[in-house]
């Protein structure tokens, strides 16, 4: 929320108190405590009949430290508040009469009176942003109502990333941001995952601890700052230390939840017949054979919302009519290997026999009178599940428990976003406050369903709605996108900008959700479906199976998706280490490359996982601009070898894309290509790109959660690639270096991989390969 006309002039109505003397400061268990006037104190009775600001600095964990800004002390608080972990500390604090100095980790924290009021954050005996005059805010609107505002200054140069999955530029800079979820597609300002954390590339990261309507005027305020405000009488906000992307998210992922792992059948293809499209067992069956005859693995088949009958969302009844015998159903589709899916929200009918039950029993949110709180936006007379009554939980999560005994096997929770505020929360929550965070509480719900019936290896959701700490119920897709080119960059933009605020996986609907896709704009998204974290076919009115867009659109389903299958040995790597440190698997360039201010604004490719640069071809002419942040790459499907960094212009045919790998790397794909959860470390073939001088060691992760140490070193001319334990009919692909002899194993006399770079096969003699260069 903007406060002022410019910079001098407040907006008319408004009062505006800002810190301008510190009265004085005392030392708390695990920071500081300082008083600051907002009146300039030359004499006594000067801090009369004034606003004071207090302001709280406590050490929080190693790096991290909380700021709490307090007009009235004495407000009552309010709920909820987003589940954090608790850290040991043990900080320096030193505190004078005016100043106040904080150290945890390598962070420092400092209140002084230059110039009247000064709290700056820097580390490793830098500043890195501060908090300046007039930067702190208490304001009373003409409608009396108060407001808090911080301003956090940005150095020249510095570009704010996260907040959220949005789908403007990935660099926030310049934007006014209004954090509450909305169902609002992805072509506006409106999102549906909103989370109240950012970082910069100067090193730091802020999270404002507040779970309700938190505005953001990033550089739009004040060009040199990011101001960020919330109505009430107090302000939290947390800044971490990095100073790397990767740090700065690690730690902000500790402190909020680290995304888990998921099970390796939802790596593979999901399909669906589409929103209101035949929805019966003859036609899933029809998909599904078709899918096999044409070569296409298909790992999930997803029901949505037709699987119930009209009116009945959400009754969780399989429309009898539709449907005569479920369970029997989805043991046939268990039977080929495919696991189902059914889409669910958490609202109640008035039609569904749920209905009248959770409303006699107090499950249903309800009015200040006591009544229950509907609306017919969606469904007739529909109503929403309370998850702050652990009660009414529990009886949500029974329900479907019910469906995963018949046999289905996971959740697409949809909506969650349009939450009403003039309620009464059993809990007593605020209803502001609640309005993001009912979508914590309702996926935590669907997943933790899964994970007590099946186990926490099992569990998996499909949702669209999430707030901070939403990255621990996985996964996230970016909801409802148009069939264009358009709209497939912004689609982008939102999973590039989702993973910058902690989430570790997402997905999106190839083709676009809304209306029918030209030929093209379905082949083009199909690649970078399939090179996500995870890759659905989904739509709205029409279907979104490979054979409706011609011959090329099969051809190139049937090659990525195969490729997706035999990359797993990367992925799940790379998914282990999210896990570890909430690095997500498709990152923005400055995750690998923070020092190269290139990659600052880069929004139209992304890393998939560190190795694989992918650039999605966004026009019908197959013109694509990629950007790369260092010398040497090598495209993995053609072999075409890009010396240098910086723009390339490239034109490819619609069966194609760059993806891209820098020298040096080390890509593991595993012998199966029908499905994604096998024996990664049996029978794999390394490919070694241009390897360099040194040593490289590469994890292969097995089935039962272990790895396999594969190592890769180059003296000279002589290239050694050797395991730890033998890895069955393995072989290495070497790319980019002629080979004058093998000194252990044999070449191979087909490559057996002509969707892939050229480049001569070796196979090893039990647990190596040396060979020298010509």
């Amino acid at each position: 929320m903007k406060f002022s006309e410019g910079y001098w002039i407040k907006k008319a109505g408004y009062q505006v108190e800002h810190p301008r003397f510190i009265q004085g400061v005392d030392a708390s268990a695990t920071g500081f405590r300082a008083y600051a006037l907002t009146r300039r104190f030359t004499h006594a009775g000067d801090e009369l009949d004034s606003p004071l600001l207090t302001v709280s600095v406590e050490a929080i964990a190693p790096d991290m430290a909380r700021v709490r800004l307090e007009n009235y002390r004495g407000a009552r608080p309010k709920e909820p508040n987003f589940s954090l972990a608790e850290f040991p500390v043990d900080p320096e604090v030193e505190v004078g009469d005016q100043t106040g100095w904080l150290r945890t980790g390598k962070l420092e924290v400092r209140i002084s009176p230059e110039d009247g009021y000064r709290l700056s954050f820097g580390a490793e005996g830098r500043e890195f942003t501060s908090s300046i005059l007039k930067s702190s805010g208490i304001v009373t609107t003409p409608e009396k109502r108060t407001f808090l505002h911080e301003q956090l200054t940005l150095a020249v140069g510095e570009v704010v990333y996260g907040l959220g999955e949005r789908f403007g530029p990935v660099a926030k800079n310049g934007q006014t941001v209004d954090l509450w979820n909305d169902d609002g597609g992805t072509a506006t300002e409106h999102a549906y995952k909103n989370v109240p954390f950012y970082f910069t590339n100067a090193g730091y990261g802020v999270f404002v601890d507040d779970p309700g309507l938190v505005s953001l005027e990033v550089g739009s305020e004040v060009n040199s700052r990011v101001q960020f405000s919330v109505e009430g009488q107090s302000l939290e906000y947390i800044v971490i230390y990095g100073p790397t992307p990767k740090e700065i998210l690690a730690k902000y992922t500790a402190l909020t939840g680290r995304p888990p792992q998921v099970p390796a059948w939802s790596y593979g293809l999901w399909l669906s017949t589409s929103f209101t499209t035949d929805y019966r067992e003859e036609t899933a069956i029809s998909f599904i054979d078709q899918m096999e005859e044409k070569g296409l693995p298909l790992s999930v088949f997803h029901f949505d919302c037709y699987w119930m009958r009209p009116s009945h969302w959400c009754d969780f009844t399989w429309d009898p009519a539709k449907f005569p015998d479920p369970e029997q159903m989805l043991q046939r589709f268990h039977d080929r290997g495919i696991k189902v899916c059914v889409w669910i929200n958490p609202y109640i009918g008035q039609r569904s026999h749920l209905f009248e039950e959770g409303r006699k029993r107090g499950y249903l949110l309800k009015r200040a009178d006591g009544s229950v709180r509907q609306w017919d936006h969606w469904q007739s007379g529909m109503a929403w599940v309370d998850f702050t009554n652990p009660e009414a939980t529990a009886w949500w999560k029974e329900e479907l428990k019910k469906l995963l005994r018949q046999g289905v096997d996971c959740f697409k929770t949809d909506f969650g976003e349009r939450v009403p505020t003039d309620v009464v929360w059993a809990d007593g929550s605020d209803p502001e406050r609640m309005h993001n965070y009912y979508s914590y509480l309702y996926n935590q719900a669907a997943y933790e369903a899964i994970a007590e019936e099946r186990g926490v290896e099992e569990a998996i959701v499909f949702a669209r709605a999430a707030t901070a700490g939403g990255q621990q119920f996985p996964v996230h897709w970016g909801g409802d996108s148009e069939p264009t080119f358009v709209s497939m960059a912004e689609t982008l933009r939102g999973g590039l900008s989702l993973g910058m605020s902690g989430f570790g996986y997402w997905s999106h609907d190839m083709g676009g959700f809304e209306g029918t896709p030209r030929d093209d704009v379905f082949i083009r998204w199909f690649p970078f479906g399939m090179l996500s974290s995870h890759s659905r076919l989904h739509g709205s009115h029409s279907y979104r199976v490979p054979w409706n867009y011609g011959d090329t659109a099969v051809q190139v389903a049937r090659r990525f998706i195969r490729l997706k299958n035999r990359l797993m040995p990367y992925i799940i790597h790379h998914a282990r280490a999210t896990t570890e440190s909430g690095t997500p698997l498709m990152r923005h360039l400055i995750f690998e490359y923070p020092e190269d201010r290139g990659s600052l604004h880069v929004d139209t490719e992304y890393l998939f996982g560190p190795d694989l640069l992918v650039a999605p071809v966004f026009n019908s002419e197959g013109e694509v601009d990629v950007y790369l942040p260092t010398d040497g790459w090598t495209d993995l499907l053609t072999g075409l070898r890009l010396e240098r960094s910086g723009w390339h212009r490239q034109h490819h045919d619609l069966t194609s894309l760059p993806v891209l790998v820098p020298d040096g790397s080390v890509i593991p794909l595993g012998a199966e290509s029908a499905r994604p959860d096998y024996d990664w470390d049996q029978n794999v073939t390394l490919l070694l790109f241009y390897p360099v001088s040194g040593t490289r060691e590469i994890a292969l992760p097995t089935a039962d959660g272990s790895e396999v140490t594969v190592t890769v070193s180059r003296e000279g001319q002589t290239v050694t690639v050797s395991t730890e334990v033998p890895l069955g009919d393995w072989r290495v692909k070497l790319i980019g270096h002629e080979v004058e002899r093998v000194l252990i194993g044999s070449e191979s006399a087909a490559s057996g991989e002509p969707d892939l770079a050229p480049g001569p096969e070796f196979i090893p003699e039990g647990d190596r390969v040396k060979f020298i260069l010509r």
